[in-house]
């Protein structure tokens, strides 16, 4: 009875006389509400690179019903998915993404043998149809280009005509918030974690932004807590979920999405 209230809940904040109707049907939990929504972090990065177009078809190959995967704007102003400011972790490199052009970030190969991938590109190996999750990915230090970074992601969905199953997040308040104005058919989520500052740790931007869903870490999670998230209307997409243990949480709190680094074996987990 709760799940189906909070369905009508959503579904009259999403009417469909609304354009975002239809992300919101692509974005709801599987098989009627029975089991969450599978999307591989950085892809299937346990058994690839992670955010490397070998990932995505993975995780497409494996059974996701999605992926989630870190956008950023480079210092020609191209968008690479990429997770770190720099080059140092998965290069052996000093270079930050920032400012460094996309023709010198093309030429790097990382110690894994991966290349850095474009927006463009991991649309391409998810294919058609699957749901991406793209993280508007802020550098943690110096200049923070919010504003290039929303604009293109959002002229590449534009582009090849993929609003209808991407959903925005970001840790960034502004970020959240200049997506839903540039995009508004298309959700938004509002991520945040432990080790945040105890007003981004308990998403006080949520109730000003009202974005689609909400992406908390999963030590952040009790049952009260998700149930008091769905009761305001939001959706809840857990990350990093891979334990029998704790998908087996999620499974009872009821949550939407789990963001897992293995689909295939969280799939099979979640079925057991």
């Amino acid at each position: 009875m709760e799940l189906r209230s909070r369905q009508a809940r959503i579904t009259a904040q999403f009417s469909s006389s609304s354009p975002r109707w239809y992300a919101f049907r692509v974005w709801r939990r599987r098989n009627g509400g029975e089991l969450p929504l599978i999307i591989g972090h950085r892809g299937a990065s346990a058994v690839e690179n992670e955010n490397s177009v070998a990932a995505f078809a993975r995780a497409r190959a494996d059974g996701a019903d999605g992926v989630e995967l870190d956008a950023m704007i480079c210092g020609t102003g191209e968008v690479v998915v990429f997770h770190d400011d720099d080059l140092v972790r998965l290069g052996g490199r000093p270079e930050r993404i920032g400012e460094t052009s996309f023709a010198i970030l093309r030429g790097v190969t990382l110690t894994s043998g991966a290349k850095i991938p474009t927006l463009e590109e991991v649309f391409e190996a998810c294919g058609p149809d699957m749901r991406v999750n793209v993280e508007l990915k802020i550098p943690s230090r110096g200049p923070a280009p919010v504003a290039p970074l929303v604009d293109g992601v959002a002229a590449i969905v534009e582009r090849i005509g993929a609003a209808g199953r991407v959903l925005a997040s970001s840790f960034h308040p502004w970020a959240v918030r200049l997506w839903m104005r540039r995009m508004p058919a298309v959700p938004a989520g509002l991520l945040f974690e432990r080790e945040a500052p105890l007003p981004l740790r308990n998403a006080w931007a949520a109730p000003v932004l009202r974005p689609f869903a909400l992406h908390p870490e999963m030590v952040l999670c009790t049952p009260a807590r998700v149930t008091g998230w769905h009761r305001r209307g939001y959706a809840v997409n857990v990350w990093t979920v891979d334990g029998a243990a704790e998908l087996a949480a999620c499974r009872r709190m009821g949550v939407d999405g789990i963001i897992t680094n293995d689909p295939a074996k969280t799939r099979a987990l979640l079925a057991g």
